[in-house]
């Protein structure tokens, strides 16, 4: 399964919430089918122009679509396996995005789940990891014009045959705040609060499933986890 997680606008937390996602179908075992115990996640960060997922040495996604680089030799392991996304204009304007289907079915296959941090916006590059995915899922923040972004998104998903598996309303502390959403989108939503580990999360290296596995951030995610698992396609 490869699913893209976007939202209309920078900021609203994506790269946190595929993080956190990764970490907590990786730590239910959730793999390709019920008793493939060995399959893991690996998030993939795949906003060419600004990564902002952990990063290290040794080849990146920019190698990967630039040809120098085979996509499942790029992912690192650790506490999250990702596929991290490079830092340069250059490697950016290398990089090749009609090789990212290949290399994202390259690592679905090696792993099972790919968790794909989509850039923000409706560039084309935005675009093109959701006509690769099986199914996406949305994150915004609790405010009318984040709403009104996130329904330009849903419908470029609509567009290029991404269904939608869920919604995620990042930093919301009130339960009022979720019904606008789940309204016009359609599409259950997770409310996640306001937590220090999950903030400092990808920055940590800890994902809230390791920093905070019994707080209320930690069971939303567990909620997360089944919304997508029943969703798609063992």
């Amino acid at each position: 399964m490869i699913l893209a997680v976007a939202g209309g606008k920078g900021g609203v937390g994506k790269s946190t919430v595929a993080y956190n996602l990764g970490a907590t179908l990786d730590a239910r075992g959730d793999g390709v089918s019920p008793s493939d115990t060995s399959a893991r996640v690996v998030v993939v960060d795949a906003d060419l122009g600004m990564a902002d997922l952990p990063f290290g040495r040794g080849p990146d996604l920019h190698d990967v679509l630039a040809g120098r680089a085979c996509p499942v030799e790029a992912v690192r392991v650790g506490p999250v396996h990702v596929l991290p996304c490079g830092r340069s204009l250059a490697g950016a304007r290398a990089a090749d995005l009609a090789l990212l289907d290949d290399a994202m079915r390259a690592v679905e296959r090696e792993y099972g789940h790919v968790i794909v941090d989509c850039p923000a916006g409706m560039r084309a590059d935005a675009g093109v990891p959701l006509a690769v995915a099986d199914a996406g899922l949305l994150v915004a923040s609790p405010d009318r014009f984040a709403l009104e972004d996130a329904v330009r998104t849903r419908e470029l998903a609509r567009e290029l045959d991404c269904g939608l598996v869920g919604v995620v309303l990042n930093r919301a502390d009130s339960s009022d705040e979720v019904e606008p959403f789940e309204r016009v989108l359609g599409a259950p939503v997770t409310p996640l609060p306001t937590h220090p580990a999950l903030a400092r999360s990808t920055e940590t290296g800890r994902p809230v499933v390791v920093s905070a596995p019994r707080s209320a951030v930690a069971a939303r995610f567990e909620r997360l986890a089944d919304d997508v698992v029943d969703a798609t396609p063992a």
